[in-house]
C-alpha cells in the first residue's frame, strides 16, 4: 500500500494536535505562527503556501493561529508574528521572525534537511 500523499497547502495545527503533527511527524516541519489581524502575516501566507506545494513531502507545513492557541504560542516564547519555527526529530532547529523573502527561508530549511 503507498504511503499517503503530503499535503500539497499548509495544514492548521492547535494546542491539541501541535505534538501529534509537528513534534512527532517524520519529517522536518515549518510552522508558521501567525494570526488574522497580523498585516506581514498576510505577506507572507503566500511564500507558505508556495513553500509548502514545492517542498511537498520533504517537509510538511503548519499554521498555528496564535489567537485561537495561546498555550503553543507561550510554551515556544512566541513574542512577535509573523515567527516560522523549523522542527525536526521533534526539536526546534530553527526561529525566523518577521518577513523574510522565499529564498532566505528555504535555505534555512535545506540547512534543517540535511
Amino acid at each position: 500500500m503507498p504511503a499517503p500523499a503530503a499535503p500539497s497547502s499548509p495544514i492548521a495545527v492547535t494546542d491539541a494536535t501541535f505534538h501529534a503533527e509537528v513534534e512527532q511527524a517524520p519529517v522536518p516541519v515549518l510552522v508558521d505562527a501567525w494570526a488574522p489581524w497580523c498585516g506581514p502575516c498576510r505577506m507572507l501566507a503566500p511564500v507558505i503556501d508556495e513553500l509548502a506545494t514545492e517542498l511537498g513531502a520533504r517537509v510538511r507545513v503548519a499554521k498555528l493561529n496564535i489567537d485561537e492557541n495561546p498555550a503553543t504560542a507561550a510554551r515556544f516564547g512566541i513574542r512577535g508574528i509573523p515567527t516560522l519555527l523549523v522542527f525536526s526529530a521533534g526539536r526546534e532547529v530553527d526561529r525566523m521572525v518577521g518577513v523574510l523573502p522565499k529564498a532566505e527561508i528555504a535555505r534555512r530549511l535545506d540547512r534543517a534537511l540535511a
